[in-house]
């Protein structure tokens, strides 16, 4: 997994659950507890260095009620079941409603890990389990506590007209993250001191490295550096970690000089996030993965053709780097902007071949939907969007299952990988229900 946390040192507790002396159960009677604790400690120390753990090993209920959890102020707790199979330990720690991995020493703790995460998943809490023998297993399992941190400890940075405050209250309450609004009239007064020298050496890059320009004029690609250039100045001033636009009402509104496609393109390419539309749930989605995965999405407006047992995804902000900036670069035209036949835009011709993993967090539902599928084209069809990536999967249930039980818009957001086990076990972590649209 790929996103870094750049947010402060992640703090977990590692619970470990034994028996008391002279009890004979699993994993025998007089186990070496103590000595099995240090050693997996000693392996995630090794594995996750950039997370700060602290170790408890208990053998009673009585034990986890001595501990000022709310005072720790831990980003997660993994309770590492080594033994104590019946002690309802793991049950206890798991009520408090943490963020929670829990995990079955293999012969250790396995009926009671069985046992207390059913009851996990009956009752809704946020947790997920790992019994594997495999160490980077638990290794990635609690590498998403620094997605967690991340996440809550972001800032988007929302240029609209709208107001804001009810949506942003909810993101805030909901996941912790801070929600900056900027005004159009704010946002032109960045682009209004952009220096042309500057915007043209953006332009230049622009042009070179892409396979043609259709139909934008060159003074069409330089305002968009403008807006390039203005957006990450905005976003530096304001600490923000991704950008969502209102684009569209704005521009037909008269109120951008400059479709900011090219500029959301290139801070996805650079491993930020833009997000057109103001679609706020996008650039959640968007950034979530990005902590995940290091690697940027493409939010789409999805077509589906049952015909061709294809889903297409399709828009005119799309990246070329779709493994990450620092990842292999994938070929793009530059367009004028679909619908209105203006300004600039991109499309975008993905790898095709390729495992890709779509999603959408609904926050005000805390709700996440995720389908699978594998790419196979990339559609030229002047109708819609400029860039259109065909994907092959099992289009007829993602039909039958599109937003049925729970409303995430017309937009969802891919990424290249198989990501589904890793978002899953987030959105559980999360206390998000899980919609899978493709089963």
């Amino acid at each position: 997994m790929g996103g870094l946390d750049k947010k402060g040192s992640t703090r977990v507790a590692v619970v470990f659950t034994c028996n008391k002396p002279r009890v004979p159960s699993w994993p025998y009677i007089n186990f070496d507890y103590e000595g099995r604790a240090k050693e997996i400690m000693r392996k995630l120390n090794e594995s996750l260095p950039d997370i700060e753990f602290t170790k408890y090993l208990f053998s009673s209920i009585e034990e986890v009620k001595q501990v000022d959890w709310k005072k720790k102020n831990f980003d997660g707790i993994v309770v590492y079941m080594i033994g104590g199979m019946w002690t309802g330990i793991a049950e206890a720690v798991i009520e408090m409603s943490y963020p929670t991995i829990l995990v079955d020493d293999l012969y250790g703790g396995s009926g009671g890990f069985l046992r207390a995460f059913s009851h996990a998943k009956r009752k809704g809490y946020p947790v997920v389990g790992v019994a594997s023998s495999n160490f980077k297993d638990i290794v990635e399992a609690i590498s998403l506590f620094r997605v967690i941190k991340s996440l809550k400890n972001s800032v988007i940075l929302d240029i609209t007209d709208r107001d804001i405050t009810k949506i942003s209250g909810r993101i805030k309450e909901t996941l912790g993250l801070q929600v900056v609004r900027m005004t159009s009239k704010e946002l032109n007064s960045y682009f209004e001191k952009v220096e042309e020298e500057e915007a043209e050496k953006w332009a230049n890059k622009w042009i070179k490295e892409s396979l043609k320009v259709v139909e934008p004029t060159r003074e069409e690609i330089v305002k968009s550096a403008k807006m390039y250039l203005a957006l990450k100045r905005a976003m530096i001033d304001n600490d923000a970690d991704a950008v969502t636009i209102d684009c569209l009402n704005l521009y037909y509104g008269g109120k951008l000089p400059a479709y900011p496609c090219l500029a959301l393109f290139q801070l996805n390419n650079e491993g930020s996030t833009g997000v057109c539309e103001a679609d706020l749930d996008s650039t959640i989605t968007q950034l979530m993965m990005r902590y995940l995965t290091g690697r940027p999405g493409y939010v789409s407006d999805p077509v589906i053709d049952t015909a061709a047992n294809q889903i297409i995804y399709a828009h005119c902000v799309a990246t070329n780097k779709v493994y990450g900036p620092d990842g292999i670069s994938n070929p793009y035209i530059i367009r004028s902007h679909s619908e209105d036949r203006k300004g600039a835009s991109v499309q975008s011709l993905m790898p095709l071949g390729e495992a890709i993993t779509t999603v959408k967090i609904n926050v005000s539902e805390k709700a996440l939907c995720i389908h699978q599928g594998r790419t196979v084209a990339n559609i030229e069809e002047d109708k819609a969007c400029r860039t259109k990536l065909a994907v092959e999967a099992d289009v007829q249930k993602i039909l039958e299952n599109w937003n049925m039980k729970v409303d995430f818009g017309w937009h969802r957001v891919t990424f290249y990988g198989n990501w589904r086990k890793h978002v899953m076990n987030l959105a559980a972590l999360l206390g998000m229900k899980i919609i899978e649209e493709d089963k």
